[in-house]
């Protein structure tokens, strides 16, 4: 009997225990835990979205959080669970890097803004370059991806975007905007479902059709186990730097000034100009004036009659433009100037499609049969709908029964290759200003 009592007075000590440890944890409203869930230490690759661990048990839910999400919630569903909980631990962490981007906010946001609303997407996408780049223009990740947005060769080149010998508009701020602007609208058309565009814009949307078929829910938090597990994370975390971008006072995150707190001034040329020069004529740092510029390669701005290029440069007075006038229509720049496009530098595609040399360059078709989609065909061969149209040149998503497709990735990569290997000079008449639509960002 006494046994019985002693194992009953134990039981009822340790949930009390627990629940005042729980209580504890909800009560400490806007403190930072500890990132001891991380499976790797944060290294500053800032292209890599964080790996945070599961845990099926959620003590510190944290109401708090959840009504300050609730307050900035616009169009996209700002939901609060353990998964957003723990990147909020993250970011709210990182406190160094989230300073960073408070700063860069007040440059690059109001480019963000002006795409997304061109494109009448929600403007809460601004805070994505956040995860993909940590708003770096130069960032490349292991796979490629490049930029601020983090664009694939391919999808860029799909979404309007040129990549030549002098420049790579994926590290243009205001071009690869509007080309993500677009993207998303796409995978909203298709999908109908902000979070599921979100994680499409990470791992395709063929892989979220995959899922959705899986778990028979177009509901992200359904589908999310059916997802690649960065895809899993990517949009908790994004949730979570939506949400201290928001509320950096309440976790001693300081905004810190970048170099792009400056006026600046938009000026198109239409001939090569040197950045160089430029900088010496503005009397300022040649490396400042290439990052407000990050998209020309040789720090030449390869200008034409046809294409004129922009340059940002910091505000000037007239007298003060007087000096750099020179530069800007009198100076020849001493380079060549032909215009060279870049072959597909995706280290993934090229490692993906290495193949023997015996391997058939032949392409594969497909042909359409009766009620069958671009989507469907895309499961079916396990490519994007994205990858289907660049090959196809297709302009939009209708396809007629009886039509061939060419459904292989290898021999129409080769096919690009071999052309590009050839070094054929094109001049800026030849570049098409058209926008083939994709679906899909791998």
């Amino acid at each position: 009997m006494k046994l019985k009592i002693l194992i009953i007075s134990f039981c009822v000590l340790t949930l009390s225990v627990l629940n005042s440890s729980a209580q504890q944890m909800i009560n400490r409203l806007d403190s930072v835990s500890p990132i001891s869930f991380l499976t790797t230490k944060y290294t500053g690759d800032t292209t890599a979205v964080p790996i945070v661990l599961d845990n099926p048990l959620f003590y510190n839910y944290n109401f708090t959080y959840k009504k300050r999400l609730d307050s900035i919630q616009r169009e996209i569903p700002l939901p609060y669970n353990e998964s957003v909980q723990r990147y909020i631990d993250v970011y709210a962490g990182r406190k160094d890097m989230m300073g960073k981007m408070l700063g860069l906010s007040e440059y690059y946001f109001p480019i963000f803004e002006n795409a997304l609303k061109s494109m009448n997407v929600p403007v809460e996408l601004k805070y994505l370059p956040i995860i993909e780049s940590s708003m770096n223009s130069h960032a490349i990740s292991r796979v490629g991806a490049t930029g601020l947005w983090q664009f694939m060769f391919t999808t860029a080149r799909g979404y309007g975007l040129n990549m030549d010998n002098f420049v790579d508009e994926r590290k243009d701020p205001i071009q690869a905007s509007y080309a993500a602007a677009k993207y998303f609208k796409d995978a909203y058309t298709e999908l109908g479902d902000w979070l599921l565009a979100i994680a499409a814009y990470n791992c395709g949307t063929g892989n979220v059709n995959r899922a959705i078929a899986k778990a028979h829910s177009r509901d992200f938090w359904a589908i999310r186990p059916y997802l690649p597990l960065e895809t899993r994370n990517y949009v908790p975390a994004f949730i979570a730097a939506i949400y201290v971008m928001n509320c950096p006072d309440k976790h001693q995150i300081v905004s810190q000034k970048s170099l792009f707190a400056i006026k600046t001034d938009t000026i198109q040329v239409n001939r090569f100009v040197s950045l160089t020069e430029l900088a010496q004529a503005l009397a300022m740092d040649e490396v400042d004036l290439c990052t407000l510029n990050p998209s020309y390669k040789k720090k030449i701005v390869n200008g034409s009659p046809e294409l004129p290029k922009r340059i940002i440069m910091p505000k000037v007075s007239i007298e003060s433009y007087a000096s750099i006038y020179e530069v800007l229509n009198t100076n020849t720049v001493a380079a060549d100037t032909q215009i060279i496009l870049a072959s597909n530098d995706d280290r993934r595609i090229r490692r993906k499609h290495a193949v023997p040399s015996e391997r058939k360059s032949s392409p594969t078709y497909h042909k359409v049969g009766q009620g069958q989609n671009l989507s469907a065909i895309a499961d079916e061969y396990h490519v994007e709908v994205q990858d289907l149209k660049v090959w196809n040149k297709l302009k939009g998503s209708t396809i007629m029964p009886g039509q061939k497709l060419i459904i292989s990735k290898e021999s129409s990569i080769e096919a690009k290759s071999e052309t590009r290997s050839a070094k054929k000079y094109i001049s800026y008449r030849e570049k098409s200003g058209s926008h083939s639509k994709s679906s899909g960002r791998l």
